[in-house]
This record gives C-alpha cells, structure tokens and sequence, in this order.
C-alpha cells in the first residue's frame, strides 16, 4: 500500500486522507441513521397508550428529552401541550429542526469529499504528465524509466480519485434518502400526536 502512494505521487496523500474520511462518515451515519435510535417503532404506540391511561409522567418526558431523534420532538411537544394546539404544534417543529440538523450532520463534508476527490486526481494526472513531457524534452523518448514513471503516476492519481469518489457519493445518496424518509415518519408521527392529543381534549370538552 506505501510503494502504490508513493508510485502516484504527492496527491495520493490527500486522496488517502479523503478516503479515511469517507470510511469514518459512513461508519459513524450507519449507527446514527438507524430507524430504531431515531424513530423507535413502538414509540408512538406507548407515548398514546400512556395518555389514554393518565399515566404520562414529567420522567417520562424527560427521559425521552435525552434521547435522539422522535423522542425529543415528542418530549418537546408533551412540554408544552398545555400552552395549545398552535404552541405544542411550534414546539414540535422547533424540536424537529434540531433533530433534522443532527440528521444531516457530515453530510456537506462527505458531498465535498464526493466532489473534490476526482479533481485532486486530475490535479495529479496532470502533475504526472507535465513530468512526462518534461522528460520527453530533456533526454527524448529513449529514458523509458522516468516517462513510466510519470505515466504511472498520472494513472494512479486519477484511479485513487475514482475510486474514493465513487463510494462518497454513492453514500452520499443513500444516506439523504434515509433521512428523507426519516424525516417524513417523524412529521407524520408527531402529527398523529398533536391531532390526537387535541381530538381527545377536545371531545372531552364537548362531554363536559
């Protein structure tokens, strides 16, 4: 692995630290872009059996305030359900932001990876074949070692650049549409949520 980026060059380090790079995002959005961390499948079902229990407590809440993803934006919204529909509904986009935030987070650094690692490879294809002609000027076509050597480093440039290019962006798309469809369970969760914590208010409401 040493003698292939020292064989392409000075630009195989960059291209080396974008790959590490690549590799640490992925990673770390796997564990953070899992379904049951950001909206746990029975979440809903429990925070609504609680409530038609009367058996919501400020511990609860709070215990779901620590947690990532659906939880906080429904601890969020419990808060200040008194305050009204319109004030619970605020807060549970407030909340909603932040989580889409936190979603969303390395996604610019892995896009500019995607975006910048073919061009560092064509830097060095083109370092490598000024090399060659540079060679071709000094001594001819007869010093056969130095023009490979420039030829295999223009190569070697441009195929590390492809090839840390490639995954990024691949990943790149996986990952947005993940959170996209996170994002969409989350709103319509929470709006199941506000809706039935003020249909029931307000058919209690009505009894009275």
């Amino acid at each position: 692995m040493l003698a292939f980026i020292q064989t392409g060059g000075f630009f195989m380090w960059p291209l080396m630290a974008c790959s590490i790079l690549t590799l640490a995002i992925i990673l770390e959005r796997f564990w953070t872009l899992r379904k049951a961390s950001v909206a746990p499948k029975g979440l809903q079902a429990d925070v609504m059996k609680r409530l038609r229990d009367d058996r919501m407590t400020i511990e609860y809440i709070r215990s779901m305030q620590t947690r990532a993803g659906l939880g906080s934006i429904f601890a969020a919204g419990l808060l200040n359900s008194k305050h009204g529909r319109s004030a619970m509904k605020e807060s549970v986009q407030e909340a909603a932001s932040h989580v889409i935030h936190e979603l969303e987070r390395f996604m610019n650094t892995l896009g500019t990876v995607a975006a910048i690692s073919p061009l560092l490879g064509l830097l060095g294809t083109v370092v490598g074949m000024i090399k060659v002609f540079a060679v071709l000027m000094e001594s001819g076509a007869g010093n056969t070692a130095l023009l490979a050597g420039g030829i295999s480093e223009a190569l070697l440039t441009t195929a590390a650049g492809l090839g840390v290019a490639i995954p990024a962006l691949i990943f790149h798309r996986f990952f947005s549409r993940r959170i996209d469809e996170l994002v969409v369970t989350m709103e319509q969760q929470s709006t199941k949520l506000v809706d039935a914590l003020y249909g029931e208010r307000e058919k209690s409401g009505a009894a009275q």
